[in-house]
């Protein structure tokens, strides 16, 4: 072989294997955000408003995931709702006429905030189909159509929420980036008397990682749970998850769950990574929760947090 048919024929098995890697293990752009339930532990207060449209503090939750998302490198973000959502679209959205009234009344810092909501990210929304089993996979059913078939992606539940220096997001596609398995999700522990709400994790022994998954069991009480590492709502997905929901049975309460998809994939061999985080994951899930985040977020702010903190230690408890 001459030299330069040498150098032209490493080049193209190059370009070849650069393109196989690129196939499999794409970089993540995208997030799946679900926030389709009804929110009915706050009625009648989620009547006419999604759940994760109530405030923490200054911003709606939603705005809290998103932003995490956006803060991680994601530029897509589909956006699962169901009727009755259209004030999550408008959020981030043009608002010409308030825009201009910012304008007018010289409220400069206020109005560049409001005119760049819209341009954080590639927003899509996609109402749940009615039709569709319920269940925290469900989603998943609902944008298979918009996830290519060699895509990972970031699927969030959009009533959970986190406090890290790492965004939990980037956490997860670190992850994913070294180890290359077919899901990631994230777990956090719990208090044992709390276990009981949540997925709980059994991991491998002697596996390739530490935190490889050899099975995840869904609300068990927590004399039978294997461990107090509870399932929440961060995870990287491969289109394998997809996939394998499409055939994955009905579990508890007649209900679609994600742990029973990613046992599933365990089964037939694939790795699925149970991640502790580096921060602390809130759930906004009932009205006591809701209230326990605000509290946290408020102190967590630079501009109100001290005095917040003062006001706190002044009540007689």
């Amino acid at each position: 072989m001459r030299p330069f048919e040498l150098i032209l024929y490493i080049r193209v098995a190059f370009g070849i294997i650069l393109q196989l890697v690129k196939k499999n293990f794409p970089k993540i752009k995208k997030a799946v955000i679900a926030v389709a339930g009804y929110g009915t532990r706050f009625l009648p207060a989620s009547k006419n408003v999604p759940k994760q449209m109530f405030p923490i503090i200054d911003k709606p939750i939603i705005h809290h995931v998103v932003d995490e998302c956006v803060n991680s490198g994601i530029e897509d973000i589909i956006i699962v709702t169901q009727a009755g959502h259209g004030i999550m679209e408008d959020h981030f959205d043009t608002h010409v006429e308030l825009e201009h009234i910012l304008e007018k009344n010289g409220k400069r810092a206020l109005l560049e905030q409001i005119k760049h909501l819209p341009e954080i990210a590639n927003f899509a929304y996609v109402r749940q189909n009615k039709h569709l089993p319920y269940g925290n996979g469900t989603p998943l059913l609902t944008v298979s159509h918009l996830i290519d078939d060699d895509e990972a992606f970031v699927y969030m539940f959009g009533d959970d929420l986190t406090l890290s220096k790492i965004p939990v997001v980037k956490q997860l596609i670190d992850v994913y980036e070294k180890e290359k398995p077919s899901a990631v999700l994230a777990v956090q522990e719990v208090d044992w008397n709390q276990i009981g709400k949540y997925a709980s994790i059994e991991y491998k022994e002697h596996a390739k990682y530490k935190y490889d998954m050899k099975m995840g069991h869904e609300k068990l009480p927590p004399n039978e749970a294997p461990s107090n590492m509870a399932q929440f709502g961060r995870f990287i997905f491969t289109y394998d998850v997809i996939r394998e929901a499409k055939k994955t049975p009905l579990g508890k309460g007649n209900e679609l769950w994600i742990i029973d998809i990613l046992n599933r994939l365990v089964a037939k061999g694939e790795r699925v990574i149970a991640q502790p985080i580096v921060g602390e994951w809130m759930t906004t899930g009932d009205p006591l929760t809701y209230m326990q985040t605000q509290v946290k977020f408020a102190l967590k702010r630079k501009d109100i947090g001290r005095e917040f903190a003062h006001f706190l230690k002044t009540l007689k408890l």
